[in-house]
């Protein structure tokens, strides 16, 4: 039934195409500027707009409908005619501020498509196709009008019609969380409800058989697809529900039980760009910059006060139950207790703090951050009763924040701030104006924020169009005192970086915190070869690598991180952020008295970059990057697989013609094993020239890293 399904359309859709050539603006095609992929748009037979995508003259999403359904007010659906259409082409470059790269090409050709109702209230809506080498986006644009005003979105309905059974790397579509492991199914076999209530997740709610995006797939010919969606702003996240039988996903937006709806919104109004990412090879999936370039221009200005940066920081302890958040010891991750007043290790203490500064100015680290120094802790999870429980200026009695900030200054460390905000953002918005200043008072510039536990208000969700409007906020507030924000718990990356540059990280995945305490058992082994290809699609991840003691068997006999040390130290060059943690406790980075020698690829690499090249690369299987860095020119080269056992050959065609460059490698050892061994290690100095190349043994879930120095 399925491939008639899909014949039909197909065939509905060609009689339209052909018959515009007899009857003027029926239907139109817009192609990439390299004519690789094409994008048909017509009307149904009733009026309904519809659109199909080739790549190389083969169909990858059948015909596929739009439309909108309100409340209180007629579908906006079909009965429509085209009033006008419009194309263009662009053809640009622009800068980053921070990024993978430094120039970024905006090469496209575009359709505006204007429609109106044939009905009695002549409803206008405009759909927007722009169309790249790498993909497509398309958006629908509400112009003011008479015959619509303020509505209340119940649903979009826009399909995905799929023209097989693809490999699918998905994660549920939960409305609170993206802290989901990913699964690797055929599309017919995705089953998003069997993932509801994770007994690990504070906040989850998966309504529908839906994935999160954005979700990456594998046609049969070898074709990758990635869905996602580009500047989502005042607007619900997207998921994609799924239909098993007849291989087509439809958008959901997020819902709100106060709202009794998806998104209120007032003409003029445009939608994100719903976008489909188009690859030959799954590595050009990461090199995309589609998403970010659907989004506007910067609009906040000089971005100078954040510097990309290296950081540790008081925080893996808690997780691996050495210390607590608060001080009243209420909150054990090690025997996950709550309320045991008496207890306490508390972590962000004044002598620790030091501890951590002294470690990292010796090493060449930048920043620290420091989780649990403000009162609010003992009271801030498992209670309704969250609001204002957190002031972010009131220390605990045993940490002197004028004495560390003294400190840190003295040492040359920039401290990052760290708001908590217990799921309550409107108390969080009455705050934020004070915090900030207060930060600025105190020579701060970026701040981690947290979202932990269900939304305050009842019947709001992470990633609804409440919260979203609530996550901009913040960008907005703090650009004007010139913060960076690092949100965690947030909602998904859709390039939004490009317009607000101070939007320099985020979550928004199964972190390595999950290593710590999960009772699955931790992140697998081919966890990180996945998200590169999902997840950091969307954008920069604050994932915190760096754990150097990879069971911990001291704090938790039943945990561990399911890596070797090598696969830690590759992740600084593999899972892109211009801020990267080296989470372990500083006594895990000192061997036989000394900083452990793999730590000083940690002290070398960088985290801004002139350009960023993948090497090589299969979803859920392993992936090799290599970036140079701005300014020093340096480049660095990291590499991860999963469970099993492989040779990576690497070539240095990226390297300078006639040079010859001092390298070292960071590899497993001939013993190392994710389980079995993880810490077995070998450095090897090299010499490398534009012609080398280089065969790396990866044990088991394991990884390699090499650092190329300009002399």
């Amino acid at each position: 039934m399925k491939k008639i399904s899909l014949y039909l359309n197909s065939l509905v859709l060609l009689l339209l195409v052909l018959s515009s050539c007899t009857k003027a603006e029926t239907s139109f095609t817009v192609n990439s500027p390299d004519s690789n992929i094409s994008v048909e748009f017509a009307l149904s037979t009733t009026g309904q707009p519809m659109y199909l995508v080739k790549h190389k003259n083969k169909t990858v999403i059948d015909t596929s409908f739009m439309s909108f359904d309100f409340k209180d007010l007629p579908a906006l659906k079909d009965n429509f005619k085209i009033l006008n259409s419009t194309t263009g082409t662009a053809d640009e470059t622009w800068q980053m501020p921070w990024g993978e790269q430094i120039d970024v090409r905006n090469n496209y050709n575009e359709l505006v498509v204007n429609l109106q109702e044939e009905s009695e209230t002549k409803r206008l809506i405009n759909i927007h196709f722009k169309v790249y080498d790498d993909g497509l986006g398309f958006r629908y644009e509400f112009p003011e009008q008479d015959n619509l005003k303020e509505v209340l979105i119940t649903d979009e309905n826009t399909e995905f019609n799929l023209t097989g059974d693809h490999k699918v790397w998905w994660i549920p579509g939960d409305w609170d969380l993206y802290e989901h492991l990913y699964n690797e199914t055929k599309f017919s076999e995705i089953d998003a409800l069997s993932k509801q209530n994770h007994p690990n997740l504070n906040a989850t709610y998966i309504p529908e058989n839906a994935v999160n995006t954005p979700v990456t797939m594998k046609t049969d010919d070898g074709l990758y697809l990635s869905f996602h969606e580009a500047d989502l702003t005042n607007y619900a996240g997207m998921t994609l529900k799924v239909d098993n039988e007849n291989l087509d996903m439809v958008s959901e937006l997020v819902g709100s039980e106060r709202l009794e709806g998806k998104a209120k919104v007032s003409p003029p109004f445009n939608t994100p760009w719903r976008t489909i990412q188009i690859a030959e090879k799954a590595g050009d999936l990461i090199e995309s910059k589609l998403i970010l370039n659907l989004n506007d221009p910067n609009v906040i200005g000089d971005v100078s006060y954040f510097t990309p940066m290296k950081y540790v920081g008081i925080w893996w302890e808690m997780h691996i139950g050495k210390s607590t958040w608060d001080l009243e010891g209420s909150q054990d991750m090690n025997t996950f207790t709550t309320g045991k007043v008496g207890t306490s290790r508390h972590g962000a203490t004044t002598e620790n703090a030091k501890k951590y500064i002294d470690f990292a100015s010796a090493n060449g680290v930048k920043g620290l951050l420091v989780e649990g120094w403000n009162t609010g802790w003992d009271q801030w999870i498992n209670t309704d009763d969250r609001e204002g429980v957190f002031d972010f200026m009131t220390p605990y009695s045993d940490y002197d924040f004028d004495e560390v900030m003294a400190y840190a200054k003295e040492k040359g460390v920039e401290v990052i701030m760290h708001h908590e905000t217990s799921a309550a953002p409107r108390t969080y918005e009455k705050q934020m104006d004070v915090a900030y200043d207060f930060m600025k008072a105190n020579g701060i510039n970026s701040v981690k924020t947290g979202y932990v536990g269900k939304i305050i208000p009842k019947g709001e969700y992470h990633h609804g169009q409440w919260m979203v409007n609530h996550y901009h906020k913040v960008l907005e507030e703090a650009a004007k005192k010139k913060i960076a924000v690092n949100a965690h718990e947030p909602i998904k990356a859709t390039g939004k970086r490009r317009t607000y540059p101070n939007a320099i990280a985020r979550e928004g995945l199964r972190g390595q915190e999950f290593n710590a305490w999960a009772s699955d058992g931790g992140n697998p082994t081919d966890h990180l070869s996945v998200v590169a290809f999902t997840r950091m699609l969307s954008g920069p991840i604050d994932f915190t690598p760096g754990v150097f003691n990879i069971k911990f068997d001291e704090y938790k006999k039943d945990n561990q991180v399911n890596t070797t040390l090598a696969h830690q130290l590759a992740l600084y060059v593999v899972i892109y952020s211009p801020i990267q943690m080296a989470c372990d406790l500083p006594e895990h980075y000192i061997l036989d008295g000394k900083v452990h020698p793999a730590f000083k690829f940690i002290t070398d690499v960088g985290v801004d970059w002139e350009q960023t090249k993948v090497l090589s690369g299969e979803v859920g299987d392993f992936v090799t990057i290599a970036r140079k860095e701005k300014e020093t020119s340096n480049w660095f080269v990291g590499g991860i697989t999963d469970e099993n056992e492989r040779i990576e050959t690497i070539t240095f065609d990226f390297l300078d013609e006639g040079k010859t460059y001092k390298a070292r490698l960071y590899k497993d050892g001939p013993n190392a094993h994710w389980n079995e061994n993880p810490q077995d290690y070998s450095i090897e100095e090299l010499e490398l020239t534009k012609t080398s190349t280089l065969d790396i043994k990866l044990a088991p879930g394991g990884g390699f890293a090499i650092s190329i120095l300009q002399e």
